[in-house]
């Protein structure tokens, strides 16, 4: 009975740290990645070659380094060059960075995959590169990479456990707290993974929805 009141006791922390602190962390963290990976996909693809090759060495880079060693670099590092960052402005930094290098990848594939006929018929009926990009080739891009990013917007959420390093008080963090007082490491980890499981059994479900109206969109604009 003890055990089981321990639980109860302790799921509400949790969870309220799963929605005050880890999910608005994951949303920041996604919207304003995805405008970096937006970025970096158009330096990857563009013409003038520096540009390329900055967009190239960030995600290596990135892609090339544990996720929680860049969250240390910015958060115990940058103070030593004379930036000193709180742990939440850390996290957001390190997440963003991430999730630009890895999400980039996908929208570039994803803009490559629009046939280049469209943008000579955008040309012929008059419209500039920017009306191309905006009218035709980003909807239809943003179909075919909202598989890619919505696991990436789950999984990112998993990520924001790695910010506990760094005494971020979201869910694995509140975790540690009641077990530095209950002692009951087994249970109160597996309840802290229950939680994220909760988060992201709805987050999955939202996927669907979108993936299933979009395909449907997609259907409808073929027939």
């Amino acid at each position: 009975m003890e055990n089981i009141q321990l639980l109860v006791d302790s799921f509400w922390p949790m969870f309220k740290a799963g929605l005050l602190i880890s999910v608005p962390l994951m949303l920041v963290s996604f919207v304003v990645g995805l405008v970096l990976a937006f970025v970096l996909a158009l330096m990857r693809m563009s013409k003038i070659a520096p540009f390329k090759a900055i967009a190239w060495f960030v995600v290596w880079v990135i892609r090339g380094t544990p996720l929680l060693v860049q969250i240390y670099v910015i958060y115990f590092g940058l103070p030593s060059v004379g930036l000193v960052l709180d742990p939440i402005p850390s996290a957001i930094l390190a997440l963003v960075i991430s999730q630009g290098a890895y999400n980039s990848e996908v929208i570039r594939a994803a803009l490559g995959s629009i046939p280049k006929g469209q943008f000579e018929a955008c040309r012929a009926l008059g419209l500039n590169k920017l009306q191309t990009m905006a009218q035709v080739v980003i909807p239809q891009a943003a179909l075919v990479a909202v598989p890619s990013l919505g696991n990436s917007f789950i999984s990112l959420l998993k990520d924001t456990s790695l910010v506990s390093s760094i005494t971020v008080a979201e869910i694995l963090m509140t975790a540690k707290s009641i077990i530095a007082v209950k002692f009951q490491p087994l249970l109160l980890y597996c309840e802290a993974a229950l939680v994220y499981l909760i988060f992201s059994t709805v987050l999955t479900q939202l996927q669907g929805m979108l993936e299933k109206k979009l395909g449907k969109h997609l259907v409808d604009t073929r027939v």
